[in-house]
Protein backbone atom coordinates (compact mmCIF):
# COMPACT_ATOMS: atom_id res chain seq x y z
CA UNK A 1 0.00 0.00 0.00
CA UNK A 2 2.72 1.87 0.30
CA UNK A 3 4.30 1.76 -2.88
CA UNK A 4 1.30 3.73 -5.11
CA UNK A 5 1.15 6.28 -1.94
CA UNK A 6 5.11 7.17 -2.66
CA UNK A 7 4.69 6.88 -6.23
CA UNK A 8 1.64 9.15 -6.17
CA UNK A 9 3.79 11.94 -4.04
CA UNK A 10 6.55 12.17 -6.89
CA UNK A 11 4.79 12.08 -10.07
CA UNK A 12 3.48 15.82 -10.20
CA UNK A 13 7.09 16.47 -8.85
CA UNK A 14 8.13 14.88 -11.80
CA UNK A 15 5.59 16.89 -14.10
CA UNK A 16 7.37 20.09 -12.85
CA UNK A 17 11.21 18.71 -13.60
CA UNK A 18 9.99 17.63 -17.10
CA UNK A 19 8.45 20.82 -17.92
CA UNK A 20 11.71 22.78 -16.22
CA UNK A 21 13.72 20.48 -18.52
CA UNK A 22 12.18 22.51 -22.00
CA UNK A 23 14.93 25.06 -20.91
CA UNK A 24 17.27 22.84 -22.67
CA UNK A 25 15.50 22.11 -25.58
CA UNK A 26 13.61 25.21 -26.41
CA UNK A 27 15.90 28.34 -27.18
CA UNK A 28 13.24 30.79 -27.36
CA UNK A 29 10.99 32.11 -24.80
CA UNK A 30 7.17 31.15 -24.32
CA UNK A 31 4.99 33.75 -26.49
CA UNK A 32 2.04 34.98 -25.66
CA UNK A 33 -0.82 32.97 -26.64
CA UNK A 34 1.33 29.48 -25.51
CA UNK A 35 1.78 31.35 -22.25
CA UNK A 36 -2.11 31.94 -21.86
CA UNK A 37 -3.25 28.88 -23.12
CA UNK A 38 -0.69 26.70 -20.40
CA UNK A 39 -1.90 29.25 -17.62
CA UNK A 40 -5.59 28.39 -18.75
CA UNK A 41 -5.41 24.71 -18.93
CA UNK A 42 -3.75 24.76 -15.40
CA UNK A 43 -6.49 26.78 -14.11
CA UNK A 44 -9.07 24.19 -15.32
CA UNK A 45 -7.26 21.43 -14.17
CA UNK A 46 -6.80 22.87 -10.27
CA UNK A 47 -11.26 23.94 -10.45
CA UNK A 48 -12.26 20.49 -11.80
CA UNK A 49 -9.39 18.50 -9.31
CA UNK A 50 -11.18 20.97 -6.54
CA UNK A 51 -14.51 19.53 -7.07
CA UNK A 52 -14.48 16.20 -8.02
CA UNK A 53 -11.56 15.43 -5.96
CA UNK A 54 -11.76 17.19 -3.32
CA UNK A 55 -15.27 19.11 -2.46
CA UNK A 56 -17.46 16.33 -3.15
CA UNK A 57 -15.86 13.35 -1.29
CA UNK A 58 -15.55 16.14 1.84
CA UNK A 59 -19.37 16.40 1.44
CA UNK A 60 -19.58 12.60 1.26
CA UNK A 61 -17.47 11.63 4.24
CA UNK A 62 -20.03 13.95 5.96
CA UNK A 63 -23.07 12.59 4.98
CA UNK A 64 -24.04 11.42 7.92
CA UNK A 65 -24.67 14.63 9.26
CA UNK A 66 -27.60 14.82 7.23
CA UNK A 67 -28.57 18.43 6.59
CA UNK A 68 -25.37 19.57 7.88
CA UNK A 69 -23.45 17.87 5.56
CA UNK A 70 -21.89 20.97 3.50
CA UNK A 71 -20.80 22.34 7.03
CA UNK A 72 -16.69 21.18 6.91
CA UNK A 73 -16.58 21.88 3.83
CA UNK A 74 -18.14 25.46 4.01
CA UNK A 75 -15.62 25.50 7.35
CA UNK A 76 -12.64 23.61 5.47
CA UNK A 77 -12.92 26.10 1.98
CA UNK A 78 -13.02 29.12 3.86
CA UNK A 79 -10.27 28.10 6.15
CA UNK A 80 -7.71 27.64 2.52
CA UNK A 81 -9.11 30.87 0.95
CA UNK A 82 -7.65 32.67 4.54
CA UNK A 83 -4.64 30.78 4.63
CA UNK A 84 -3.44 31.69 1.24
CA UNK A 85 -4.76 35.16 1.50
CA UNK A 86 -2.23 35.45 4.21
CA UNK A 87 0.74 33.62 2.67
CA UNK A 88 -0.04 36.06 -0.17
CA UNK A 89 0.41 39.03 2.41
CA UNK A 90 3.19 37.39 4.09
CA UNK A 91 5.55 36.16 1.29
CA UNK A 92 7.33 38.85 -1.33
CA UNK A 93 6.44 37.43 -4.27
CA UNK A 94 6.31 38.65 -7.86
CA UNK A 95 3.39 37.33 -10.64
CA UNK A 96 4.77 36.79 -14.46
CA UNK A 97 3.09 39.06 -16.00
CA UNK A 98 3.14 41.77 -13.02
CA UNK A 99 5.55 44.47 -12.40
CA UNK A 100 4.67 44.98 -8.91
CA UNK A 101 5.63 42.80 -6.06
CA UNK A 102 3.36 41.43 -3.93
CA UNK A 103 3.91 40.86 -0.22
CA UNK A 104 6.31 42.50 2.23
CA UNK A 105 9.09 44.49 0.67
CA UNK A 106 12.13 43.07 0.40
CA UNK A 107 15.65 43.17 -1.88
CA UNK A 108 15.19 39.77 -3.29
CA UNK A 109 15.79 39.82 -7.17
CA UNK A 110 12.52 39.62 -9.67
CA UNK A 111 14.00 36.17 -10.17
CA UNK A 112 13.97 34.69 -6.59
CA UNK A 113 10.47 36.53 -6.51
CA UNK A 114 8.83 34.97 -9.51
CA UNK A 115 9.76 31.37 -8.28
CA UNK A 116 8.58 32.50 -5.01
CA UNK A 117 4.97 32.98 -6.55
CA UNK A 118 5.01 29.73 -8.43
CA UNK A 119 5.98 27.94 -5.64
CA UNK A 120 3.47 29.96 -3.65
CA UNK A 121 0.58 28.56 -5.62
CA UNK A 122 2.26 24.99 -5.43
CA UNK A 123 1.69 24.62 -1.82
CA UNK A 124 -2.23 23.63 -2.27
CA UNK A 125 -1.22 21.41 -4.96
CA UNK A 126 0.63 19.53 -2.79
CA UNK A 127 -2.09 19.63 0.25
CA UNK A 128 -4.57 18.05 -2.03
CA UNK A 129 -2.43 15.30 -3.04
CA UNK A 130 -1.36 14.56 0.33
CA UNK A 131 -5.09 14.61 1.76
CA UNK A 132 -6.10 12.41 -0.62
CA UNK A 133 -3.43 9.89 -0.59
CA UNK A 134 -4.64 10.05 3.22
CA UNK A 135 -8.01 9.70 3.03
CA UNK A 136 -7.47 6.19 1.29
CA UNK A 137 -4.65 5.36 3.36
CA UNK A 138 -7.46 5.46 6.28
CA UNK A 139 -9.73 3.27 4.33
CA UNK A 140 -12.04 5.88 3.35
CA UNK A 141 -14.53 4.24 0.87
CA UNK A 142 -14.91 7.18 -1.25
CA UNK A 143 -11.32 7.79 -2.14
CA UNK A 144 -9.83 4.73 -4.15
CA UNK A 145 -6.15 4.42 -5.37
CA UNK A 146 -7.07 5.30 -8.92
CA UNK A 147 -9.04 7.99 -7.39
CA UNK A 148 -5.92 9.49 -6.17
CA UNK A 149 -3.92 8.50 -9.06
CA UNK A 150 -6.36 10.73 -11.07
CA UNK A 151 -5.58 13.37 -8.92
CA UNK A 152 -1.84 13.09 -9.20
CA UNK A 153 -1.65 12.70 -13.38
CA UNK A 154 -3.88 15.49 -13.28
CA UNK A 155 -1.50 18.10 -11.01
CA UNK A 156 1.91 16.62 -13.11
CA UNK A 157 -0.51 17.58 -16.01
CA UNK A 158 -0.74 21.18 -15.23
CA UNK A 159 3.08 20.87 -13.32
CA UNK A 160 4.08 20.34 -16.91
CA UNK A 161 3.33 23.94 -18.29
CA UNK A 162 4.18 25.24 -14.85
CA UNK A 163 7.65 24.11 -14.69
CA UNK A 164 8.36 25.73 -18.16
CA UNK A 165 6.96 28.81 -17.58
CA UNK A 166 9.15 29.45 -14.25
CA UNK A 167 11.99 28.26 -16.21
CA UNK A 168 11.99 30.10 -19.54
CA UNK A 169 11.60 33.55 -18.18
CA UNK A 170 14.74 32.45 -15.89
CA UNK A 171 16.50 32.20 -19.00
CA UNK A 172 15.58 34.57 -20.87
CA UNK A 173 16.53 37.28 -17.66
CA UNK A 174 20.15 35.87 -18.19
CA UNK A 175 20.07 32.88 -15.60
CA UNK A 176 22.04 29.70 -16.95
CA UNK A 177 19.66 27.25 -18.33
CA UNK A 178 21.36 24.70 -15.52
CA UNK A 179 20.17 27.71 -12.66
CA UNK A 180 17.38 28.29 -14.30
CA UNK A 181 16.08 24.30 -14.42
CA UNK A 182 17.44 24.01 -10.44
CA UNK A 183 14.95 27.33 -10.11
CA UNK A 184 11.98 25.49 -11.55
CA UNK A 185 12.69 22.13 -9.90
CA UNK A 186 13.08 23.88 -6.65
CA UNK A 187 9.62 25.63 -6.95
CA UNK A 188 7.38 22.26 -7.10
CA UNK A 189 10.03 20.41 -4.47
CA UNK A 190 7.11 22.01 -1.89
CA UNK A 191 4.40 19.97 -3.84
CA UNK A 192 5.64 16.08 -2.37
CA UNK A 193 6.94 17.81 0.89
CA UNK A 194 3.39 19.35 1.74
CA UNK A 195 1.94 16.11 0.25
CA UNK A 196 3.68 14.09 3.15
CA UNK A 197 3.06 16.87 6.18
CA UNK A 198 -0.56 16.67 4.64
CA UNK A 199 -0.41 12.71 5.06
CA UNK A 200 0.94 12.96 8.48
CA UNK A 201 -1.26 15.19 9.81
CA UNK A 202 -4.40 14.02 8.72
CA UNK A 203 -3.22 10.38 10.11
CA UNK A 204 -2.88 11.92 13.43
CA UNK A 205 -7.05 13.04 13.54
CA UNK A 206 -8.92 10.95 10.29
CA UNK A 207 -12.27 12.66 11.23
CA UNK A 208 -10.47 16.12 10.12
CA UNK A 209 -10.30 14.46 6.86
CA UNK A 210 -13.45 16.66 5.42
CA UNK A 211 -11.56 19.57 6.80
CA UNK A 212 -8.54 19.33 5.04
CA UNK A 213 -10.28 17.96 1.36
CA UNK A 214 -12.36 21.25 1.42
CA UNK A 215 -9.18 22.98 2.89
CA UNK A 216 -7.05 22.14 0.06
CA UNK A 217 -10.10 22.44 -2.35
CA UNK A 218 -9.97 26.22 -1.11
CA UNK A 219 -6.46 27.42 -1.37
CA UNK A 220 -6.23 26.19 -4.97
CA UNK A 221 -9.24 28.08 -5.91
CA UNK A 222 -7.66 31.16 -4.60
CA UNK A 223 -4.54 30.49 -6.41
CA UNK A 224 -6.75 30.22 -9.80
CA UNK A 225 -8.84 33.56 -9.09
CA UNK A 226 -6.41 35.67 -7.42
CA UNK A 227 -3.71 34.50 -10.00
CA UNK A 228 -3.99 32.45 -12.76
CA UNK A 229 -7.68 33.61 -14.71
CA UNK A 230 -5.96 37.33 -14.72
CA UNK A 231 -3.13 36.09 -16.30
CA UNK A 232 -4.80 33.95 -18.94
CA UNK A 233 -7.51 37.05 -19.63
CA UNK A 234 -5.67 40.43 -19.42
CA UNK A 235 -4.76 41.88 -23.03
CA UNK A 236 -5.59 40.08 -26.39
CA UNK A 237 -5.54 36.72 -26.95
CA UNK A 238 -7.75 35.70 -23.82
CA UNK A 239 -10.29 33.09 -25.75
CA UNK A 240 -7.18 30.97 -25.95
CA UNK A 241 -7.18 31.00 -22.41
CA UNK A 242 -10.85 30.27 -21.71
CA UNK A 243 -10.74 27.43 -24.30
CA UNK A 244 -7.77 25.60 -22.42
CA UNK A 245 -9.27 26.43 -19.48
CA UNK A 246 -11.95 23.92 -20.82
CA UNK A 247 -9.93 21.83 -22.14
CA UNK A 248 -8.20 21.10 -18.40
CA UNK A 249 -11.19 21.37 -16.85
CA UNK A 250 -12.46 18.33 -19.31
CA UNK A 251 -9.50 16.78 -19.03
CA UNK A 252 -9.15 16.34 -14.97
CA UNK A 253 -13.35 15.88 -14.82
CA UNK A 254 -12.71 12.33 -16.99
CA UNK A 255 -9.55 11.44 -15.61
CA UNK A 256 -11.55 11.54 -11.72
CA UNK A 257 -14.56 10.21 -12.75
CA UNK A 258 -12.48 7.62 -15.09
CA UNK A 259 -10.44 6.30 -12.55
CA UNK A 260 -11.99 7.08 -9.33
Amino acid sequence: MVTPVIYGLLIPFVGTSLGAACVFFLKKGLGDRVQRGLTGFASGVMVAASIWSLLIPAMEQSAGAGAWAFLPAVIGFWAGILFLLGLDHLIPHLHQRSQQAEGPRTRLGRSTMMMLAVTLHNIPEGMAVGVVYAGFLAGEGQITVMGALALSLGIAIQNFPEGAIISMPLRSEGMGKARAFAGGVLSGAVEPLGALLTILAAGLVVPVLPYLLSFAAGAMLYVVVEELIPEMSQGAHSNVGTLTFALGFTLMMTLDVALG
